[in-house]
């Protein structure tokens, strides 16, 4: 059965990362380009669909789906088992999951978010140089964790597999550059390899046109970082 699926957003990391997994995928959607704090979120189209007023947003035929790790592990789950991630129930499977959600709550959420309310969108949140300043350092420590995970050599984050938990961990290594902190060449060369991959190119033309990385790059890069 052929599904409509829509997936609504671009011009974010998190964002990138919904696109990514559908091209990797293989799967057709339509793309609505809308993006943050342009108005476009608070649409009365968009909130019947999803009062957060959050992208990205994955709209196939019935379901409405939220939050960028979810609709990653739908869409791998629904449509390649076991492919970009172990299959459910095993112990492979949540050693996996507990790789995604330390990089979306520690290296994301408590971290780079944290960056990105009170240094770059002040007028928004208020200005909290400490809170900037603690959140970068914790970022660092929590990526000492991943330097120590990739010390042996391995291709991908948990093996020779890529699966969802590189799709976040390379989309918070990008979002690292943005906010200007340095990688190591470890971790240089892990992104690299990634951000290499067919599917990400893809992805990243659909999530990034010419015209989004205009307005970015007149910012300073600035935008391309939360759902919010």
């Amino acid at each position: 059965m052929t599904r409509r699926r829509t997936l609504w957003g671009i011009g974010t990391t998190r964002t990138l990362r919904a696109h990514w997994v559908l091209q990797e995928l293989g799967l057709a959607y339509e793309t609505r380009s809308i993006q943050s704090r342009t108005g476009e979120t608070q649409t009365d189209e968009f909130l019947r669909l999803n009062p957060r007023g959050k992208i990205p947003l994955l709209v196939e035929d019935d379901l409405v789906l939220a939050e960028s790790g979810a609709i990653a592990a739908y869409l791998a789950d629904s449509y390649a088992p076991g492919q970009l991630a172990p299959t459910r129930g095993t112990r492979e499977r949540a050693i996996h999951d507990q790789w995604c959600f330390f990089t979306l709550m520690e290296l994301d959420a408590t971290s780079l978010y944290v960056v990105r309310r009170h240094r770059d969108l002040p007028e928004i949140y208020g200005e909290a140089p400490a809170a900037v300043e603690s959140s970068l350092a914790y970022f660092r420590r929590q990526l000492e964790v991943v330097e120590a995970e990739l010390s042996d050599g391995r291709t991908h984050l948990l093996g020779d597999e890529f699966q969802l938990a590189d799709v976040h961990l390379t989309t918070c290594l990008l979002w690292a550059s943005v906010v200007g902190e340095s990688l190591s060449d470890n971790l240089m060369t892990y992104r690299n390899r990634t951000t290499g991959r067919e599917a990400y190119q893809s992805a990243a033309g659909i999530n990034f046109p010419p015209e989004v990385m205009r307005s970015l790059q007149k910012s300073g890069g600035q935008g391309d970082t939360s759902d919010e």
